[in-house]
């Protein structure tokens, strides 16, 4: 009998809860994916929007209708742009508060499933605009509100999702790989949408669009909510007769534990605790120990998100002024800060798991990332090598703080013994928590596209003094963390398994 080889023995090793962990992180992260990916191409697309606009005095035949597209051929493009980023971006921030809550009442893999293909179609409509010669500004605007809204669908449904599967022992680093969902959708996006920007931009919207709509379907198809579900198959094809009565006592997504001892009257209910949800679906939070601290990772994810997405809606458009480049070399270049917002990500829950303080190494990128955004306004245009070693540089000390945060506030929720496992609260705290961040998102490309006017060098005044006031904001928890011998709690459990 021949040896069985290496690589089927270390394939077997796994057993099929292994299997099936693997399988949801793997789902998640391109789900979320291709999220960012549909969200990437209109900030590649900006340059081509202009770029022939501003070459109309330059050409003999100023009025070809290849040489501009209206509404974006005057001298307030900047303005124009800045508010379809804006209407994108306020759409986001007051849905996401609503998405939460929305999504405790619907089965997640139907949730996320319908958003992803509604956002689909509205990221296509936005590029048949192109094909069908629409100049309209009021529609290009309504199209991007009403991604806004349904976008919101995306990053409470696959929190709740890894939360469910992936517990205890789990360290920054696996969180961080599995936070790089964002960066790895702005790269795809930005490689996608810069193959047709210059000859056919619609295509830039459509082929991402029919992506995330596709992988919308995938979400129907095989996303499993919650390890229970498959219990859940197995003991019915059992015990057919029980299915009734099962379905009666599911309690809040399959716990029925959790339901009975949370329930409105339980004497388990603790006394530092209050109702964040109607009393049909009773979840608690502790307030005193877990609204405290996120308070203040909250706002501090506000200027920390501003920063993050107005280099995610603008960059590309900076490096064609100051480095005279094309709009797909242009946003090919700008991968380059998703890279660096990698090894960031990683870096950041690494070096939080081994201190044992967040909110100090969040703190300490946050102080390097300040004076690292002047000196690439300074070199930015003396040549392509410092360019992309500062891009590196910049995405790795803006981004990760803000992947940190998104995980860490998750990780002390999730693993607080008030909540018992209840992805529902994880997911509505989540959504208010990127909602408030996702305010930052909003302000920051509509400033920028302001104070492009007056000249770059304001939009980094603003992109530092952002971070500044992100420090500010965790100086009390900095030096709680510092006055504290012990590491913070559930610093090596980003996500508690439920």
């Amino acid at each position: 009998m021949a040896p069985i080889p290496p690589g089927i023995r270390f394939l077997s090793s796994f057993n099929k809860d292994q299997w099936y962990r693997a399988f949801t992180f793997t789902l998640t992260f391109l789900l979320y994916t291709s999220f960012h990916l549909s969200r990437k191409p209109i900030s590649i697309v900006k340059s081509e929007l202009h770029k022939n606009c501003s070459q109309i005095s330059d050409l003999s035949v100023a009025g070809s209708g290849d040489c501009s597209w209206k509404p974006f051929d005057k001298s307030n493009y900047k303005q124009l742009l800045g508010a379809m980023d804006y209407s994108f971006l306020c759409a986001y921030a007051v849905g996401m508060y609503l998405s939460g809550i929305i999504g405790e009442r619907l089965p997640i893999r139907l949730y996320l499933t319908v958003g992803m293909v509604t956002s689909g179609l509205f990221t296509c409509m936005f590029g048949l605009g192109y094909i069908y010669n629409i100049h309209s500004l009021g529609f290009y605007i309504f199209v991007q509100v009403a991604n806004g809204l349904v976008q919101t669908t995306g990053w409470p449904s696959v929190v709740s999702c890894i939360g469910n599967w992936f517990g205890k022992g789990r360290r920054g680093l696996i969180m961080g790989l599995w936070n790089s969902h964002t960066s790895v959708g702005n790269i795809l996006g930005s490689l996608i949408a810069g193959y047709w920007v210059s000859t056919n931009w619609g295509l830039s919207f459509i082929v991402p669009g029919l992506i995330i709509a596709a992988m919308g379907v995938v979400c129907f198809l095989f996303l499993i909510e919650h390890p229970n579900d498959l219990k859940s198959v197995s003991s019915q094809s059992t015990v057919n007769g029980n299915t009734k009565l099962s379905k009666s006592w599911n309690g809040i997504n399959g716990h029925a534990e959790t339901y009975l001892q949370y329930k409105k009257g339980s004497k388990s209910q603790s006394w530092d605790t209050e109702l964040l949800l109607p009393d049909s679906v009773s979840v608690c939070v502790p307030v005193q120990q877990v609204v405290v601290g996120v308070v203040e990772f909250s706002l501090c994810l506000l200027f920390a998100k501003l920063v993050s997405y107005t280099f995610l809606f603008w960059l590309p458009l900076y490096i064609t002024k100051a480095a005279h480049l094309d709009a797909k070399r242009a946003g090919d270049l700008s991968t380059l800060f998703d890279v660096g917002g990698i090894v960031g990500g990683i870096l950041a829950g690494v070096i939080s798991d081994k201190l044992g303080k967040r909110a100090t190494t969040c703190a300490v990128m946050l102080l390097l990332a300040a004076p690292t955004l002047y000196v690439f306004s300074m070199i930015s245009e003396l040549g392509l090598g410092p360019t992309i070693a500062m891009l590196l540089v910049c995405g790795a000390l803006v981004n990760g703080p803000y992947a940190l945060i998104t995980t860490a506030v998750s990780a002390d929720l999730g693993t607080h013994k008030s909540l018992k496992g209840n992805s529902r609260a994880l997911s509505t705290v989540t959504a208010i928590i990127d909602g408030t961040g996702s305010v930052g998102a909003a302000v920051g490309p509509l400033l920028a596209g302001l104070l492009s006017v007056r000249g770059w060098n304001h939009v980094f005044y603003m992109l530092m003094a952002a971070d500044g006031f992100a420090l500010l904001l965790l100086l009390r928890l900095v030096m709680k963390e510092l006055g504290s011998r012990k590491p913070r709690p559930g610093a090596a459990m980003p996500l508690k398994e439920h």
